[in-house]
């Protein structure tokens, strides 16, 4: 026990190194990918389960009295985020699987682990907790209409089956925290913060190293195009972060950079999930490629974010 509590302590002490170096494991080794492969909805839910576990639920409940906000939030994560981003990329001359992928991207909803990232960064777990919940919640109702109307693209998703799917991922985890957080007390939540963090960490571990399954071997053979994607990738997430924080300043420099967060963050394997098989190559290698950045960007910016909330 005593050596799990040392390993979480420092999964949680070095949480942005471990996730960086983690998504590149995946990458490097394509065994290890495709071991952790089965575990990709645990890395998916588990996080989530000790956001909601370690965040204070009554600004949970706050938040979930300001629908005019949230629905503001929501709005913005699924209409005006691609708008914008159909916007920019039209006169670029991208090839068109990448075009697709980066409106795509845009459309979706905030990654389910944000609230776990916010944690690490020190941003407003709660707020991108109700945000995540209400968007994805929104998704199949949005992603079809605006992926008809701004690519051509014919989505068909079963709404009821998805709906279904995603209120079982949200609703186990908040129903295993409410449990947790009847078991234990306050007290000792926040005496182990940090080796839940250790445990989110861990979790989001196996879901970067699953998620590059297939990845290496696309390297091999398309490394101009991987290239071309990974700095997009990069360059999307980036742009889409300063957008959102720039947006919702006046909410507060901690909450509009927890908007910028969610915003450049987006849940990507829920797109690829709904696409099935229907997903060109290129569109299903950004998707891939994109989680770099998610898992980079949080250790090369903590520096920042660091600066901006002391100031």
């Amino acid at each position: 026990m005593r050596l799990i509590a040392l390993l979480l302590d420092f999964l949680g002490g070095q949480a942005t190194r471990v996730l960086a170096v983690g998504v590149l494991a995946g990458i490097a080794i394509p065994a290890l990918a495709n071991l952790m492969r089965p575990l990709l909805i645990v890395g998916l839910i588990v996080p989530l389960t000790i956001a909601l576990v370690r965040i204070d639920w009554t600004a949970l409940w706050a938040y979930g009295r300001r629908p005019g906000l949230i629905g503001l939030l929501a709005a913005w994560m699924l209409v005006a985020s691609p708008l914008l981003m159909t916007a920019v990329t039209w006169p670029l001359g991208l090839p068109e699987t990448l075009r697709t992928a980066l409106v795509l991207m845009a459309a979706a909803p905030p990654i389910v682990s944000a609230g776990a990232l916010a944690l690490i960064l020190g941003l407003d777990a709660a707020l991108i907790v109700v945000v995540v919940v209400v968007s994805t919640a929104l998704v199949p109702l949005t992603l079809p209409p605006m992926a008809l109307w701004l690519l051509g693209l014919q989505i068909n998703i079963g709404l009821l089956a998805l709906m279904g799917r995603l209120a079982a991922i949200v609703g186990f985890a908040f129903l295993a925290a409410f449990v947790v957080r009847r078991l234990v007390s306050a007290a000792w939540i926040a005496a182990h913060a940090r080796h839940l963090d250790g445990l989110s960490v861990l979790n989001l571990l196996i879901f970067a190293i699953a998620i590059m399954a297939g990845v290496t071997d696309a390297i091999i053979a398309r490394p101009g195009y991987v290239a071309l994607v990974a700095a997009a990738s990069f360059i999307a997430n980036l742009a889409l972060q300063a957008l959102g924080a720039a947006g919702f300043a006046f909410l507060g420099r901690r909450e509009a950079l927890s908007v910028g967060l969610m915003t450049g963050n987006c849940n990507m394997g829920l797109v690829l999930v709904t696409l099935a098989d229907r997903a060109d190559f290129g569109v299903a290698m950004f998707f891939a490629i994109a989680q770099i950045p998610m898992y980079m960007l949080p250790a090369l910016l903590l520096p920042l974010y660091r600066r901006l909330m002391r100031t």
